[in-house]
């Protein structure tokens, strides 16, 4: 090893930081301890006999090309598909306004690596998703956090904030939202917000960077729709991804924006992967062609759903008065508050002793507020192990709390 290793480390890996969920979830390993930590989707939902069926058509059919590079904007038959199914709901894209990528989590870093300079602010929620402030981070932004409401990112508090940093001379980079199902919260923005956010970002001139993971896992109330449709007007960057309403194995993700910014993206990839696996691309398309996305995605949600009811039951059953949490209307998560004052990091040693684990919700926080609350994850875990592990969890909590 040479001597002097730490020093000729670049700036950027430096800074970068080890994911808080991925080295807690080192300590959940063990079969008895069951995890709300995770953000993984229910294996029951990986459609992996029609997957079968699929892989050897494209095999057979087209197995030279699918085994082939690609372009770097990814398969033109899925990105049309995708552009197609967009314009169903609502948007008006063509082509070349979306580019494939190699999971959502590319988006972002492609995303940081195009707009971040060391220094540069970037505005965020308060909570806001881990993957994202870490993408942010290692490219040395500076995130600058927002409360949030019942409704999602505050716009009084947000057009206050915009205020006073144009009034120092600084633009920030972007705000970044995800409206739908918010991870960790688990919020959905109304339109009303969405409108007045749009609003203050064209006031003081600043891109929004929609991420929608979720959107389409919804189980109940009605569809909002995108930022991106509701601007029209090339201000908003809309990132998108399989991971969750597909199989997270494939890193399927896409960029929908403004042709200049997709070819920024494209550059971007270029010196990254060079292309996301044209396989796994044409497997998905033809997927979704066939009929076969439609119809596994209402059978994920009506599988989640039933989780989500199952967990909001047990804590209704279990936890002790003064715990507060979210009732999402689709998606993955639920937020958790204890009362002021108590502190999750050292309600998660005990909830390991009881083996039950969780995602702390400080490490969502830019700014390390949000001590006291927890993120929990619904859809991996089977409905009995779920209502056990509120057991426990309850039980955690109120040893914590003093209360027999």
């Amino acid at each position: 090893m040479i001597s002097d290793l730490e020093q000729i480390y670049s700036t950027n890996i430096k800074g970068m930081k080890k994911s808080a969920i991925r080295e807690l979830l080192k300590l959940t390993q063990r079969p008895e301890i069951i995890s709300f930590a995770g953000g993984l989707p229910a294996p029951e939902s990986f459609p992996i006999e029609q997957l079968k069926e699929i892989s050897c058509e494209v095999l057979d059919q087209d197995g030279p090309a699918a085994l082939q590079y690609g372009a770097t904007e990814g398969v033109t038959e899925l990105r049309q598909l995708m552009v197609d199914r967009y314009n169903a709901q609502g948007m008006n894209i063509e082509l070349k306004n979306l580019v494939i990528t190699t999971s959502s989590q590319q988006g972002l870093d492609l995303l940081a690596k195009i707009f971040i300079n060391r220094g540069d602010k970037v505005i965020c929620g308060l909570p806001s998703y881990l993957g994202g402030l870490g993408a942010f981070n290692s490219y040395g932004a500076e995130m600058i956090g927002i409360k949030f409401d019942e409704q999602g990112m505050r716009a009084d508090l947000l057009d206050e904030k915009l205020g006073e940093l144009k009034s120092q001379g600084i633009k920030p980079k972007f705000i970044y939202i995800i409206p739908d199902f918010q991870n960790p919260a688990g919020i959905t923005m109304p339109e009303s917000r969405r409108l007045e956010i749009i609003d203050i970002a064209k006031k003081y001139d600043v891109l929004i960077v929609e991420d929608s993971p979720y959107r389409e896992v919804r189980f109940e109330g009605k569809a909002q729709r995108t930022i991106f449709e509701l601007d029209g007007s090339g201000h908003v960057i809309l990132l998108g991804t399989f991971s969750k309403i597909f199989v997270p194995g494939f890193r399927i993700g896409w960029v929908v924006a403004h042709e200049a910014i997709v070819d920024k993206f494209v550059v971007a990839k270029q010196s990254t992967d060079l292309c996301t696996p044209t396989l796994n691309q044409k497997i998905a398309h033809k997927y979704i062609e066939k009929g076969y996305f439609d119809e596994n995605l209402k059978e994920i949600i009506k599988q989640y759903h039933e989780k989500r009811d199952n967990m909001l039951t047990a804590f209704r059953d279990y936890m002790p008065e003064g715990v507060k949490w979210t009732e999402p209307e689709g998606g993955l998560f639920l937020f958790l508050t204890l009362p002021e004052g108590m502190d999750a990091e050292n309600l998660f040693h005990k909830a390991i002793e009881n083996n039950v684990a969780f995602v702390l919700g400080s490490v969502f926080h830019c700014d390390g507020s949000g001590k006291n609350t927890m993120r929990i994850n619904f859809s991996y875990m089977p409905k009995d192990k779920t209502t056990e592990g509120v057991k426990r969890l309850a039980k955690a909590i109120k040893e914590e709390m003093g209360i027999e």
